[in-house]
């Protein structure tokens, strides 16, 4: 476990979009993405819809917010290279030319500038990326998304998942933040219009999801992780002759067990495997927001990240600069390590829930897709990983041969103004409800494709 020490706050400059750090950042991302996907080939479905948004964002003739999800984790490093270097080349062979390079603004978790490193800090906010807090209001963050949309021309990048999902193939669940903002924004850019007496710009909302094939090298790397995951169980011993889904059965029950057996349940084994995690992950939050002193108020996800952002606070000391941990004293510093220490440890029940609300998901069978087996068998390493103390940066890569982008039509918020001024939450609900819609149609197209 690693040593933690209390930190100065994390000072996050104004975002900008630097020449010089485009610069370095053309010159190290190549290697960057290799290290992430390896040399997996991109291709592009649904490109008319992909290529007709930015090119009408990027003439000013609309505002484009690029709603992508966000299953693998890497996703906004592959698209953000790929809108950068990438998509205006893949447009000149369809004889789309746009009126300035293209670029996109990421909207980004404040707590990533802080787990990120001083990679993240320096260049997110060099790259005009936007950060947001999740767990409180944040008027200055969101007055800055609205502004960068309304004067335009760059498209604005999100993920309406609000973090990893960990599964490409379904949509656990969507929040309306994403719609919420598009629907704000389009309202704020009609008002401006017609005070200016301009033409209505429109504010487009365009579905984006990313796809992972591979090829036979995934399925010997799969094999690997899977004797790694065996191994840590303690079952590498012959294990080679049972199915491929009762080896992961056998590691996901141990592992559910040991977790039982840490949290004081009682295990039921009448129960499926769903209801008892289900037991574990109310137990872990219910346990770090104990162990914080927290209150356990609102749904699943707002005192996940509650906890989250209470953990960060005490390891990043909010107002608390380098001089001023300096000068106290040792007995002063000692106590503020051990309140970041502890904050550590009470963030590995956190990690657990985090993951595990995500993890309820039936077992592959022998038949199942390749990309589907790959990606669950990665999702039981981290539910050993995170049963071990371990988060997301101990998930384990595994390189695809194929990446597909895929777009679909673009949701057009300022045609259902009328309908949003009307009723706030019906037409938020309503354009969620079509957004999920064109994820699930993008994974049935893409599947539909690959199988025939």
């Amino acid at each position: 476990m690693p040593i933690v020490k209390a930190l100065p706050d994390v000072k996050i400059p104004e975002s900008r979009i630097s020449k010089f750090y485009m610069f370095i950042l053309k010159l190290i991302v190549r290697p960057y993405i290799i290290s992430l996907f390896g040399f997996a080939k991109v291709i592009v479905h649904g490109e008319n819809e992909l290529f007709g948004a930015f090119k009408r964002a990027l003439s000013s003739e609309s505002r484009c917010i690029a709603a992508f999800r966000h299953p693998n984790g890497a996703e906004p490093q592959l698209l953000g290279w790929f809108f950068l270097f990438k998509l205006k080349e893949y447009a000149a062979r369809k004889k789309i030319r746009f009126a300035r390079n293209p670029h996109t603004i990421f909207i980004y978790g404040y707590e990533v500038a802080r787990w990120g490193g001083m990679a993240a800090r320096l260049f997110m906010p060099n790259i005009g990326a936007i950060p947001i807090h999740h767990s409180k209001i944040d008027s200055k963050g969101m007055s800055k998304i609205y502004k960068t949309i309304i004067d335009g021309p760059w498209p604005v990048a999100l993920a309406p998942e609000g973090q990893v999902s960990y599964t490409a193939d379904s949509v656990p669940r969507l929040e309306s933040g994403s719609i919420r903002i598009g629907f704000q924004a389009a309202s704020q850019l009609a008002d401006k219009n017609i005070r200016s007496q301009e033409s209505i710009i429109p504010v487009e909302l365009l579905p984006l999801s990313v796809h992972f094939r591979y090829g036979s090298g995934g399925k010997v790397s799969m094999e690997k992780l899977l004797i790694k995951i065996e191994k840590v169980c303690g079952f590498f011993n012959g294990n080679k002759n049972l199915s491929f889904s009762e080896r992961l059965r056998l590691c996901r029950d141990h592992i559910l067990e040991i977790n039982e057996k840490r949290y004081g349940i009682k295990a039921d084994k009448s129960f499926s495997f769903d209801e008892r995690f289900e037991t574990v992950i109310n137990a872990a939050l219910a346990t770090a927001e104990r162990m914080l002193g927290v209150k356990s108020e609102g749904d699943f996800f707002a005192r996940l990240y509650r906890v989250r952002h209470v953990c960060w606070d005490k390891i990043f000391l909010p107002g608390v600069d380098s001089n001023t941990l300096e000068k106290m004293s040792n007995t002063e510093r000692g106590v503020m390590d051990l309140g970041a220490g502890e904050a550590w440890h009470i963030a590995r029940h956190q990690e657990l829930a985090d993951f595990g609300w995500y993890f309820r998901r039936p077992l592959p069978a022998e038949e199942t897709a390749l990309h589907n087996k790959i990606e669950y068998v990665q999702n039981l390493w981290d539910f050993a990983n995170r049963s071990m103390g371990g988060a997301f940066s101990g998930r384990v890569n595994i390189f695809p041969k194929k990446i597909i982008i895929h777009t679909m039509s673009v949701i057009n918020l300022s045609e259902r103004l009328a309908d949003y001024k009307n009723d706030k939450k019906a037409a938020i609900n309503a354009a969620l409800m079509d957004l999920e819609k064109a994820y699930i149609n993008s994974i049935n197209e893409i599947n539909s494709i690959e199988q025939g």
